[in-house]
């Protein structure tokens, strides 16, 4: 593990900050974005923030605008807006790519199928599809058919994709800071994976691919549970041939009973801080306490934290906060 190589370390840096409007930003979620927000600044690179609204049933009304303002009264600031639900046609063209390579096929397995269909655990403890509908439809209009009203989805076709570049046996993840990231093995440490659930919609895996992509991100910063979900998104970045961006996964922060920061943990919201009379300052403070850096009690801005932002001192373990530690 090392820092950008020197045949990256020249191209112009961008990042991103990445909120998903399914609830309110709280602690966890800022100490990632601050880590990402201090990443891009320090190297005078490029910032993104993107919504990511395309989980429809659990976005919540509102929440997109109130983490817009949550983290402008943070202080923290970007050089470009996106927001995904206005981006539909870009994920279908990769769709449509995709569906005419033969690398995609409509599966009508519902969760409960795929979690019956385990034999062994897997990447991360991932769920592995194996296979069951590849080759059992012919077309999409089909698989509605078979179970309707349910919606079938796109898998990415590994078997077919390996077929062609064995190449991508073995994956590494360009990691810049987790230590636990060995490389996996495609079609055995994880099956096929969703890309869409609508006929020519946009799961995460893909929209995430293809933003990254559009936006020109040569660093996605955020919290390692989601490491385990890197490979797949690394084989669909060769698949529609753009470039693969390094990661830093931070870990995450967690409750006193070692369990990611959630409700159960009392109310972090950043919302409930504001109504309390919580500064930016004092919140920022604690949080880059909690990375290791030497702040002043009463402190700091963003900007204030670039002298003292060191990955070298980022714990490489989660954060567990003590019951009414917060803040």
């Amino acid at each position: 593990m090392s820092d950008l190589p020197p045949s990256e370390s020249a191209a112009p840096y961008v990042g991103r900050l990445a909120p998903s409007p399914t609830g309110a930003l709280h602690l966890g979620n800022v100490r990632t974005f601050l880590v990402a927000w201090l990443r891009a600044r320090q190297k005078g690179g490029r910032l993104v923030l993107r919504i990511e609204d395309l989980d429809h049933p659990r976005d919540k009304p509102g929440a997109a605008g109130a983490l817009v303002e949550d983290l402008r009264w943070l202080g923290f600031d970007w050089d470009e807006e996106v927001v995904q639900s206005a981006r539909k046609d870009a994920y279908a063209a990769a769709l449509a790519e995709l569906q005419a390579r033969g690398l995609v096929y409509p599966c009508v397995c519902s969760r409960r199928d795929v979690e019956n269909a385990q034999s062994a655990p897997h990447a991360g403890d991932q769920l592995y599809y194996p296979g069951t509908c590849r080759g059992r439809f012919g077309t999409w209009t089909e698989a509605a058919a078979a179970i309707a009203p349910r919606v079938p989805c796109w898998r990415f076709n590994l078997s077919a994709w390996l077929d062609r570049h064995p190449e991508d046996a073995r994956i590494a993840v360009p990691e810049v800071f987790a230590t636990d990231c060995p490389p996996l093995r495609p079609g055995e440490e994880f099956g096929d994976f969703p890309l869409a659930r609508e006929a020519g919609g946009a799961g995460y895996t893909l929209a995430v691919v293809v933003d990254d992509a559009a936006e020109g991100v040569t660093e996605v910063v955020r919290g390692d549970d989601l490491l385990p979900a890197t490979p797949a998104q690394i084989i669909l970045q060769h698949a529609l041939g753009v470039p693969t961006p390094h990661y830093l996964h931070v870990p995450l922060m967690v409750g006193p009973d070692g369990r990611r920061l959630a409700k159960r943990h009392g109310d972090t919201r950043i919302s409930r801080y504001r109504r309390e009379g919580a500064t930016p300052r004092r919140i920022l403070g604690f949080l880059a306490r909690t990375c290791g850096w030497d702040v002043p009690p009463e402190g700091a801005s963003p900007r204030e934290l670039l002298p003292v932002f060191d990955l070298r001192k980022l714990p490489h373990s989660p954060t567990q906060m003590k019951q009414n530690d917060y803040v």
